[in-house]
């Protein structure tokens, strides 16, 4: 494999997308005007009391055949960002149901 593109094992192809999946719980305390305290004259979501993370996903996704690798990133630079990418790739059998 070279050391500046990644290689889909599946496809042989470079095109690949990092992807982020969260899932979470939104809450809005119900009060006499709209739900959510923080909500005045209409329900507007994204003005939440509290959020909670429930689920969290991440892999490098080929974009050609859609090929999933799971993968963790806590910190990225140039040099660990992407050998954590190619071991991701080259260790782990694509997951296409994630």
């Amino acid at each position: 494999m070279s050391e500046n593109r990644l290689l889909c094992p599946v496809c042989n192809n470079s095109n690949f997308l990092i992807k982020y999946e969260a899932t979470y719980v939104y809450s809005y305390i119900i009060d006499s005007d709209a739900p959510g305290l923080r909500n005045k004259n209409e329900f507007l979501p994204f003005m939440f009391d509290n959020r909670e993370q429930k689920d969290t996903k991440q892999f490098v996704e080929c974009i050609t055949c859609g090929s999933k690798f799971r993968c963790y990133f806590n910190q990225w630079d140039n040099k660990i960002g992407f050998k954590a990418l190619q071991e991701a790739i080259s260790q782990h059998q694509p997951d296409n149901i994630l």
